[in-house]
């Protein structure tokens, strides 16, 4: 059975990919978010098969019960839709990360890629870092070659980094040996913040932007992020221990000291468990 399906896609302008999953590689739903925010009422030009790529006993769908009478179900999506920012059209794959069929699922973008002249791939992801709530959210690049990075963003951490996989890394990797110049942009949030982080979102938007050549519009996520950070300052303020371990994680960032491989893993680690699984475990985060 076909895995997708392709509506109308004639006319793309050197179209260009961006990628989010939620789940994992997306702490504070910050990437999805800035996909969400990136694509808006963009048109759908694939679809892809649920039944093939979810597990619905660990993604149940979601049931509206109106009056007592079952009225309506939320399938789990995964979604290509296209809207033109700037002078290129930038198609959003975005939705649920997928439990099945993850090879299958890069064999049939790089497809779809081809098909319709992809110039540029870009992912968005985002890890749990030690860094603090009050200083500019830290990028990490990733690149299929050197130099396709832009802006200030650096390649890293350095030395081996050994994590879970996560569906985009697969899908990014099958890009990369197609030919076609992929990028990857993942936002340190705070692990110490619960809930979503706009301010990731925005600066994952910034990363895109700067690809683009062209400001993308970002809504309410500024305003959003400033209200959490008077949240989390107010926190801090409030209870030394905090307050103390914040003055920490700012002086490492004001020393230049970016986070070494051990560190991530470290922090990844908890992120995971308190989703519910572990590093190497059989579990998927929710």
């Amino acid at each position: 059975m076909a895995l997708y399906r392709l509506t109308e896609h004639e006319g793309l302008v050197e179209p260009v990919v961006v990628t989010a999953f939620d789940g994992w590689v997306d702490a504070g739903s910050a990437a999805t978010n800035a996909a969400r925010r990136l694509v808006e009422t963009g048109r759908l030009i694939a679809d892809f098969d649920s039944d093939q790529l979810f597990d619905y006993r660990s993604r149940r769908p979601t049931l509206e019960i109106q009056d007592g009478k079952p009225e309506r179900l939320t399938w789990p999506t995964l979604s290509l839709r296209r809207r033109r920012i700037g002078e290129r059209d930038v198609l959003v794959l975005t939705g649920a990360e997928p439990d099945f069929k993850w090879r299958r699922l890069a064999a049939d973008l790089v497809e779809i890629a081809k098909e319709l002249d992809v110039r540029a791939w870009i992912s968005l992801g985002a890890i749990p870092a030690a860094v603090p709530h009050t200083r500019p959210v830290p990028i990490l690049g990733t690149s299929s070659r050197p130099g396709l990075l832009r802006g200030e963003v650096q390649p890293g951490p350095d030395g081996l980094l050994r994590v879970p996989a996560a569906c985009l890394s697969v899908i990014d990797m099958a890009i990369s040996r197609a030919g076609i110049p992929a990028v990857g942009y993942f936002a340190q949030v705070p692990h110490y913040v619960s809930g979503e982080y706009p301010a990731a979102s925005v600066e994952l938007l910034r990363a895109v932007g700067r690809h683009l050549d062209a400001e993308p519009a970002f809504g309410d996520l500024p305003e959003e992020a400033r209200t959490l950070r008077k949240r989390l300052d107010t926190a801090a303020a409030l209870d030394e221990t905090t307050r103390a371990y914040v003055e920490r994680l700012e002086g490492m960032v004001d020393e230049s000291r970016l986070p070494a491989g051990d560190d991530l893993i470290a922090d990844i680690e908890r992120f995971l468990r308190d989703q519910g699984t572990e590093m190497g475990g059989g579990g998927r985060p929710n």
